[in-house]
């Protein structure tokens, strides 16, 4: 007897996740990250404050400055030089298995390995041969889109961090695009916060990747 019990085509009605960080519109009209409202933070909140909102549930501490590394990889290939840069901060850091960490420690392995991501992506797009930019410059910088932008550019324009901190806000919590979908695999197997991070810098560049809500944008 089947009364009673409703058959789905598909994926149709499959609950893949819960998330109290992300509530995406039906429509993909709307976005809102802890209940606020992605119109009241684009533009007014920096990227590092989201990220500690998402992380966190507050502005602050958020996301702090990347540590003053050089990318250790110059292939030329800016995917595989960054997914192999942020590999070797596990073993550099002394970086544990997420099943033998607390939240605490965690979070700033989180932290500390997210932001570098940035750091090495702006550092393989300046491209190889060309000279690392001085970090006294970069520290005169007052937000990571700022820092990123000087890392990769070796100058800030303010409309081009407008727009990068834009994208980076709205794009911050896809819940179930490739990327973290993918990040979500590689830490419930309770490997480090830098296998979690390296893994997915690949999945977007599949041919069948999951597209980011683009109306916030």
């Amino acid at each position: 007897m089947t009364d009673g019990v409703t058959v789905h085509h598909g994926l149709e009605g499959v609950i893949a996740f819960e998330s109290e960080i992300a509530e995406p519109d039906k429509e993909g009209s709307a976005l809102r990250y802890r209940g606020v409202d992605i119109d009241d933070l684009v533009g007014r909140v920096p990227f590092e404050k989201i990220w500690g909102l998402l992380v966190d549930g507050a502005y602050n501490p958020g996301l702090p400055p990347a540590e003053p590394f050089p990318i250790p990889v110059h292939s030329g290939d800016i995917r595989a030089d960054v997914q192999s840069a942020i590999a070797l901060t596990a073993p550099a850091w002394g970086m544990k298995q997420l099943y033998d960490i607390d939240d605490v420690q965690a979070r700033e392995d989180l932290a500390r390995t997210a932001v570098m991501v940035l750091s090495y992506v702006a550092q393989a797009a300046r491209g190889v041969g060309q000279p690392f930019v001085p970090q006294s410059e970069i520290d005169q910088c007052s937000t990571v889109t700022e820092r990123f932008l000087m890392r990769w550019r070796g100058e800030v324009n303010p409309d081009h961090v407008k727009a990068i901190d834009a994208y980076w806000v709205s794009a911050a919590e896809h819940g179930m695009n490739a990327s973290t979908f993918t990040a979500r695999v590689i830490a419930s197997t309770g490997a480090d916060v830098a296998a979690a991070l390296s893994g997915p810098d690949m999945a977007p560049t599949a041919p069948e990747r999951a597209a980011a809500t683009s109306a916030p944008v």
